[in-house]
């Protein structure tokens, strides 16, 4: 499970407005278990909840993510913060609007089958009915006309012709780590363009210091400059009408990545796997 499925999980359950009016805290055990760059993309993807904003308290695992980076405190400077940093706690018994329990383990790896993030499934399972998907009827017949899929369909029966690892939500070094671990040895299907696009400059520089950029080069990947890219249809580059592609950007809406265009959004690993099948793919099939 990585953040950008349990995100899918939560929204899928609650609704693409089920933060409306809320700042979210992100806490529990799954939470506390994952790695900085990981609950980055939560708090990102609160945005895709409707939330005015997300948040998770400072643990080690944050100092330690921030000691000795540019700009952070150095010396005493930083003992200071540390101490002030630790104070950023939820305080004992405090009581909230609203609360909201997930079973991680519970969950599976996600990818949408429409054209918004609550249109979300796990990766194993079929295209849902009307009254099972959470949308009313009249976004659920246009989701499935816009997408060309009818229910009942198994999500990994469905071709894609591109796949994409780009954007703030999920491009960062340890989204392409994952992703080019399962890439390695490997090769993208005949037929799918798949393309690559670090978060920054700087994840592009440490990411070829790596090598990951020859995991990613040799896989069938394009390697692009960092930018946006095409996480987003701004009249430049585009995938083409009516392609299927899977995307690890963090929104599905009609044209995202250009006019047209059927995106299914998952996470970084789930779109490697996807490239490689050429089609929707379990990535735990290829980690076992």
């Amino acid at each position: 499970m990585t953040a950008k499925d349990l995100s899918l999980a939560l929204i899928r359950r609650h609704g693409a407005v089920g933060g409306n009016g809320y700042a979210i805290e992100y806490a529990g055990p799954a939470v506390r278990d994952l790695e900085v760059e990981a609950r980055l993309t939560l708090c990102n993807m609160a945005t895709e909840f409707s939330a005015m904003t997300g948040m998770i308290a400072p643990d080690d695992r944050t100092f330690a993510y921030l000691a000795g980076r540019r700009y952070a405190p150095t010396g005493v400077d930083w003992d200071a913060a540390v101490a002030h940093w630790r104070t950023l706690v939820t305080d004992d018994g405090a009581r909230f609007d609203r609360e909201i329990t997930i079973a991680a383990d519970e969950l599976a790896p996600m990818v949408t089958w429409g054209t918004s993030p609550q249109h979300a499934a796990r990766i194993t399972d079929r295209v849902p009915a009307q009254a099972e998907s959470g949308a009313n009827p009249e976004a659920y017949a246009r989701a499935l006309a816009y997408m060309g899929l009818e229910p009942g369909i198994e999500l990994q029966s469905l071709a894609i012709s591109a796949a994409f690892i780009g954007s703030c939500t999920n491009s960062r070094i340890s989204d392409l780590r994952r992703a080019a671990g399962v890439l390695r040895g490997r090769r993208v299907a005949p037929g799918v363009r798949a393309i690559c696009v670090p978060g920054s400059m700087a994840v592009k520089r440490q990411a070829e210091a790596e090598g990951l950029d020859r995991a990613f080069l040799d896989a069938g990947f394009e390697w692009r400059e960092s930018g946006c890219s095409m996480c987003f249809y701004a009249g430049g580059e585009s995938f083409g009408p009516r392609e299927r592609v899977v995307s690890s950007t963090n929104r599905n809406f009609e044209s995202r990545q250009g006019p047209q265009t059927r995106t299914h959004i998952a996470s970084p690993e789930t779109v490697a796997a996807s490239a490689i099948a050429g089609r929707l793919a379990d990535v735990r099939n290829l980690l076992a």
